[in-house]
């Protein structure tokens, strides 16, 4: 347990100083936004080839991983079926419910993951997030058309941002360097060390910075529910799956750190681009990151 903490202290601090710059406008108010886009496009990215680059995985891992985060996302989904026909709430408020409930942030979850279990771990995290995060986006989509779209849900241009999500195409040429065992040149090496390791500091540091804490006034039911389920019953459910597949090893711990990760700030944007209740997924992402200083330590030393 000292070790886990001392390796997820880190984490929340540098989330939390985050928050703290950018509510004293340090820089400025405009360069947050701006580092968040040089973080997604470039600096994780870079990360992602340069790590899983050179990771030398058994292939068994991708599928295996496959299986795992896939049976993990079906059992949340029908537990949040069997949610909704007992509470009953809108579609626009599930929908926010849904998303908070089996989303999970990245930025974090490979932050924690390297730090955590290693280069190993990271690569990994890495593959489990390139596999995740397509079909989350396909869910939520397929979920927001049932419960909380007015009209028929686009589809097109969600696939469109999948196809070209930079997690997913650093995630996918990584492991393609890896495969082929293409290595670096020190020039290339050199070029994408440091920006490998400037990612996690900044891209934490940006997670803090978008939190929206006014969001917080008035907790509500849907909220309790959902981070009841994303932080505490979502890692059980995957340390469960994993030993009835008869998995162990790093795939399980990366698996259980990914499940009780809070939910992703892209959430709010499907939530006000298809008609889910914005505000309240505002609130649902700033008290699970802010939850989850606690309860991804607890989880882990229960679950690990």
């Amino acid at each position: 347990m000292p070790v886990m903490v001392q390796a997820l202290v880190p984490v929340f601090a540098l989330i939390v100083l985050g928050h703290l710059f950018r509510r004293w406008a340090f820089p400025s108010v405009e360069f947050w936004p701006q580092a968040e886009r040089f973080t997604y496009y470039v600096l994780f990215p870079a990360m992602l080839v340069f790590k899983l680059g050179q990771a030398r995985l058994p292939a068994s891992v991708y599928g295996e991983t496959a299986l795992l985060i896939g049976s993990m996302l079906v059992a949340m989904t029908l537990a949040l079926v069997i949610v909704q026909l007992v509470w009953r709430w809108s579609g626009a408020v599930f929908s926010s419910v849904y998303q908070g409930a089996i989303r999970f942030n990245s930025y974090v979850g490979l932050a924690a993951g390297g730090m955590l279990l290693g280069d190993d771990g990271l690569s990994v995290t890495a593959i489990a997030v390139a596999v995740m995060v397509p079909l989350l986006n396909l869910l939520c989509i397929l979920m927001f058309s049932v419960v909380a779209s007015e009209g028929p849900a686009r589809v097109g241009p969600v696939l469109r941002a999948i196809a070209s999500n930079p997690l997913i195409i650093g995630s996918v040429l990584g492991v393609t360097w890896s495969f082929f065992e293409i290595g670096f040149h020190p020039l290339l090496a050199g070029t994408l060390e440091p920006l490998s390791n400037l990612a996690l500091p900044m891209g934490l540091m940006t997670v803090g910075a978008g939190l929206q804490l006014k969001a917080l006034r008035g907790g509500s039911v849907p909220f309790v529910v959902s981070s009841v389920l994303k932080l505490l019953v979502f890692p059980l459910m995957a340390a469960g799956l994993a030993f009835l597949l008869g998995l162990d090893g790093t795939l399980v711990q990366v698996a259980v750190l990914l499940a009780t990760l809070p939910t992703a700030t892209s959430a709010y944007i499907l939530a006000r681009q298809l008609g889910g209740d914005a505000p309240l997924m505002a609130g649902i992402i700033s008290g699970q990151t802010l939850l989850a200083m606690v309860s991804i330590p607890l989880m882990l030393s229960i679950l690990w």
